[in-house]
């Protein structure tokens, strides 16, 4: 739970990061692009889960 809460504060933080300085965003600019990282982290954490046993 750790590692998820460190995760999502410190995309958020280069999130802001690029925001403030300007910096184009290392994100897709559309929502399907967006989605379309969500499902490859859901998907590798998924096969994570269960090849460790789960």
């Amino acid at each position: 739970m750790t590692q998820i809460l460190l995760g999502l504060a410190f995309s958020f933080a280069v999130g802001a990061a690029c925001r403030w300085f300007d910096i184009p965003s290392p994100a897709p600019p559309k929502i399907v692009g967006a989605l379309l990282v969500v499902a490859m982290t859901v998907g590798f954490l998924a096969a994570d889960w269960l090849l460790a046993g789960g």
